[in-house]
C-alpha cells in the first residue's frame, strides 16, 4: 500500500508570506480582523482630517498638525500596500485588481501634492476602501449583491453606451437648434454653450444660467423636459433586467475568501482553487498549493 506524500515544507520565506498574508488579506484570526478594523479605523481617521484642512478656520489653527497626520497615514498605508505586494505569489495581479488599483490610488495624492498643489484632496478616495467592512465582518451577503450589481453592469454596458450615443446626439441636435432660434443676445452664444443647457435641461436639474426667451425656445424647452423625463427610465429598465437575469444565474454562494497567489476574492464558498489564476486557497489556516 502506497502512503500518502508528505507536503513539502515550506521555506522560512514561504512561511512569513503564508503569515502575513492571513493577517492582512484574512479576516479568519483575531490576528487578521484586529488588522483589518485597525486599518477602517485610519482610513476613516484619515479621510476626516483631509474633510478638516479644507475648512478655512481649522486648517488656520491647526494646518501644520494635519498635515503631518496625513503624511503618517500615507506612509503607514504605503507600507500596508508594499505587504500586500509582498504577500501574493502574483503582484501584479493584485496590483490590476480592483482594490489593488484603489489602494494605490489612496496614497498617490500625497505624493502628487509635492508637485501639484491641492492634490492631496484627492486622498478622499481612501473612503472607497471602505467597501472593504463587508467583507471584515463576514457580511457574504452583500459581497455576492456587489458581484451581481458588477456583473449586471459589465453586461449591459453595450446597452448603456448606445443610450449615451442616443443622449449625445439629441442634445447636439437641440442645442444647434436653440442656437438658432434664440441667439447670442439670449445667452445662447455658441452651440457648446447651448448643449450644455440642452444637458441640463433634458436632466430635469435646470441651474437657470441660461433660459429660453422667445415663446419658440421655451416650446422647444418644455418638449426637452418632456423627452428627458421619458429617458429617465432607460438605464434603470436596463440595469433591472440585467439584475435580474445575474440573479438566475448565480445560483452559487459566494465566499469572502482571498487567493494568496493573485490577492482577489469572489469564489464559490466552496472552491478549492482560485478561479483567476488557479493557486489554492487557503483553508482552515492549512496551505492549498496549486
Amino acid at each position: 500500500m502506497e502512503s500518502n506524500p508528505e507536503p513539502s515544507p515550506q521555506t522560512p520565506s514561504e512561511s512569513w508570506r503564508v503569515r502575513y498574508h492571513r493577517i492582512i488579506f484574512e479576516a479568519d484570526t483575531p490576528a487578521g480582523k484586529a488588522f483589518d478594523v485597525v486599518l477602517l479605523v485610519a482610513i476613516v481617521l484619515s479621510v476626516l482630517a483631509v474633510m478638516l484642512e479644507t475648512v478655512p478656520s481649522v486648517a488656520e489653527r491647526h494646518g501644520t498638525a494635519l498635515r503631518v497626520i496625513e503624511w503618517v497615514f500615507t506612509g503607514l498605508f504605503t507600507i500596508e500596500y508594499v505587504l500586500r505586494l509582498l504577500c501574493v505569489r502574483r503582484p501584479v495581479l493584485y496590483a490590476r485588481s480592483f482594490f489593488g488599483v484603489v489602494d494605490l490610488v489612496a496614497i498617490l495624492p500625497t505624493y502628487l501634492s509635492l508637485f501639484i498643489p491641492g492634490a492631496h484632496e484627492l486622498l478622499v478616495v481612501r473612503a472607497l476602501r471602505l467597501v472593504r467592512v463587508f467583507r471584515v465582518f463576514k457580511l457574504a451577503r452583500f459581497v455576492n449583491e456587489a458581484h451581481a450589481l458588477r456583473d449586471a453592469l459589465l453586461a449591459s454596458r453595450q446597452k448603456i453606451v448606445v443610450f449615451l450615443l442616443v443622449v449625445l446626439t439629441a442634445v447636439t441636435i437641440m442645442g444647434a437648434v436653440m442656437h438658432l432660434v434664440e441667439g447670442p443676445e439670449n445667452g445662447f452664444t455658441s452651440i457648446p454653450e447651448s448643449m450644455y443647457w440642452a444637458i441640463v435641461t433634458m436632466s430635469t436639474v435646470g441651474f437657470g444660467d441660461i433660459v429660453p426667451v422667445t415663446p419658440l425656445g421655451k416650446m422647444i424647452s418644455a418638449v426637452l423636459i418632456l423627452f428627458g423625463y421619458s429617458m429617465i427610465i432607460v438605464p434603470t429598465g436596463i440595469l433591472s433586467a440585467e439584475i435580474s437575469r445575474v440573479r438566475n444565474l448565480r445560483d452559487a454562494q459566494l465566499s469572502t475568501q482571498h487567493c494568496r497567489g493573485c490577492g482577489r476574492e469572489g469564489h464559490d464558498a466552496d472552491a478549492k482553487f482560485c478561479k483567476f489564476c488557479g493557486h489554492g486557497l487557503d483553508r482552515e489556516g492549512e496551505g492549498v498549493e496549486a
